[in-house]
This record gives structure tokens, C-alpha cells and sequence, in this order.
């Protein structure tokens, strides 16, 4: 059973492998590619941080379009320290003002634990120095996120940051109060 449009299940082609067939897709997409002449400052000076869930369409949830934003993803859509980094480069360098936060139904990171960092270190050897960042309720883990946001020295506008979680099933935005 195939889930996307563009690459069929079995994603080998002739011997090769899946990033074969991503680079033969960029070929023909570069073959009718115009430069559309913008510049890395987002039109709706909009920053999007999410999950990396490949069920999440964010330009197409969003209505969005090519140059409409600067787009964050990670596992969990968790602030960190590098997103503050990008959202601080966003802000400061190429001037979006607003934030949005994404997390999502059925998220991965619901059914991990800091267990999982451990396992790697008897696995591998050496700790991972990030945190896994699991969580138990997504509205709190927005909740959360927000609050990362808010309270960065860093980030010049904080006025305007918004969480959601996104269902999986209907496609819906379901937004988080902040207080709770």
C-alpha cells in the first residue's frame, strides 16, 4: 500500500534506494523550476514550529504558500534550544513577529519515556547529551512550549505566540489555552 503520491511502497528503483528516488524527483522538479525571485524573509512574518510527523501537511493545513513562513520542525515540536536559535535568527535577522506551535494527536513522543536515553547510552556507550522531551499530555506540552517562547531573552517578539494541536484524523487545529 502506497501513502504518498509521488513514491509507490516499494521504493526501490532498479537497485536503488528511496533518496535515489527523492534526487530523480528533484531532477524533474528542477526542470521546470523558475526562481521566483523572494528573498528568506517570510511575506506573513510568520515563524511555524511542529512535529516532524510525516501526517502533518503544513502548508496545506495552514493555507499556506511557498515563501509564507519559516518552517521549525523536530520530534514533538519541542522547543529547545536550537528551535529558540532559529526562532531568535527568524525574529531578529529576517523579521517575522508571530509564532505558532504545532503538536499533534498520537504523537511518538506520548509513548516514550527518558528510559529511551538511557537504552541508547547501554547501547551505544555515551549518554545523549538532549532530553527526549516525552510527555503524557499534549495540551500541557503545548502549554509548555508557549511558555519556552514567552520567557526567551532572546526573541524579540513574544506578543504573538499561539499553540494547537492538530488531530491527526479530522485535519482540525485545536487551540490551547496558555493558563489552562
Amino acid at each position: 500500500m502506497s501513502t504518498s503520491a509521488h513514491l509507490p511502497a516499494d521504493t526501490a528503483v532498479a537497485g536503488g534506494t528511496v533518496t535515489d528516488r527523492l534526487v530523480e524527483a528533484n531532477q524533474r522538479y528542477a526542470s521546470g523550476f523558475t526562481d521566483p525571485g523572494m528573498d528568506a524573509r517570510p511575506v506573513l512574518q510568520v515563524a511555524v514550529v511542529a512535529c516532524m510527523d510525516a501526517r502533518l501537511d503544513l502548508h496545506a493545513a495552514l493555507g499556506l504558500e511557498l515563501g509564507d513562513c519559516h518552517t521549525i520542525r523536530n520530534a514533538g515540536g519541542v522547543v529547545t534550544d536550537d528551535v529558540i536559535r532559529s526562532l531568535t535568527i527568524s525574529q531578529r535577522a529576517l523579521g517575522t513577529r508571530s509564532v505558532i506551535l504545532i503538536h499533534h494527536t498520537g504523537c511518538g513522543l506520548e509513548s516514550l519515556t527518558e528510559d529511551f536515553r538511557h537504552e541508547l547510552e547501554d547501547e551505544v556507550g555515551q549518554r545523549p547529551p538532549w532530553a527526549v522531551e516525552a510527555f503524557r499530555d499534549v495540551d500541557q506540552d503545548v502549554r509548555q512550549s508557549m511558555q519556552r517562547v514567552r520567557t526567551s531573552p532572546f526573541l524579540l517578539h513574544t506578543e504573538d505566540v499561539r499553540g494547537f494541536v492538530f488531530d491527526v484524523t479530522s485535519g482540525l487545529l485545536r487551540e490551547i489555552d496558555p493558563t489552562g
